[in-house]
C-alpha cells in the first residue's frame, strides 16, 4: 500500500474563529482520532490535496510537533458552493491491530457477455475491508474473463487470504446486464 508523509502542527484554539483564521492563510483544520485522546493540527491546503484527488488509497505518515502517527483518511468536509476542502478527519493507526479501510476496485479481462452486447454495470468502486496493515492491498482485482449476460459477481463470490469483506454478502458488484440488442429478434415464419 502506498504510504505518504505530511507534517502539521498543533492548533492552540479549538473553534470557528480559529479554524477561519488557518483557512485563510492557506491551512486546513484537522482531527486525528483513534489514539488516545483526539490531537486538533493543521496542514497546508497544497499538501492534503496530494492524497485528496487520487483514486489510490495510501497510508499517512503524520509528523506532527516532532511526533509520528499512522492514519487512514476518514472524513473530508468540503464548501458547498466553491467546493473546497474545510476539514479533515483522520484514524490513527494501531499496528497490532486490523485495519478498516475501502480499497478500490480494478476490474480485468473481457467479459463475453459484453462482446455479445451485454451492458457492464458496476455497483460498487471501493469494497470495505478489514486486514492488518502489512496486508492490505493496493486494489481488489476481480477477472470478469468468464461472465456472460446476466452474470453478476457479488461479494460473498470473494475470497483474499488474510482479507475480511465488510460489504454485505448479497450485495452485487458486476453485473452483465441484458441489452435490447441482445435480446432475441422475432423470427419470421416460412410459409
Amino acid at each position: 500500500m502506498k504510504s505518504v508523509s505530511m507534517s502539521g502542527s498543533l492548533r492552540e484554539n479549538v473553534g470557528k474563529k480559529d479554524a477561519k483564521q488557518h483557512r485563510k492563510t492557506g491551512n486546513i483544520p484537522c482531527v486525528l482520532y483513534g489514539g488516545d485522546n483526539q490531537l486538533h493540527f493543521v496542514v497546508e491546503e497544497r499538501s492534503i490535496e496530494k492524497i485528496l484527488f487520487t483514486p489510490e488509497v495510501c497510508i499517512l505518515n503524520l509528523q506532527i510537533d516532532g511526533k509520528e502517527y499512522l492514519a487512514t483518511l476518514k472524513d473530508i468536509q468540503y464548501h458547498p458552493v466553491n467546493d473546497k476542502v474545510l476539514h479533515v478527519d483522520f484514524f490513527a493507526i494501531n499496528e497490532v491491530k486490523p485495519v478498516v479501510i475501502s480499497v478500490p476496485i480494478r476490474l480485468t479481462g473481457t467479459a463475453p457477455g459484453i462482446l455479445k452486447g451485454g451492458k457492464l454495470i458496476k455497483k460498487f468502486r471501493k469494497l470495505k475491508i478489514r486486514a492488518m496493515l502489512n496486508q492490505l492491498p493496493d486494489e481488489i482485482v476481480i477477472d470478469i474473463d468468464n461472465m456472460d449476460v446476466g452474470d453478476s459477481i457479488k461479494v460473498s463470490d470473494l475470497s483474499r487470504e488474510h482479507i475480511e469483506f465488510l460489504d454485505n454478502p448479497n450485495s452485487i458488484i458486476i453485473l452483465i446486464a441484458l441489452t435490447r440488442a441482445v435480446e432475441e429478434t422475432p423470427t419470421v415464419a416460412s410459409k
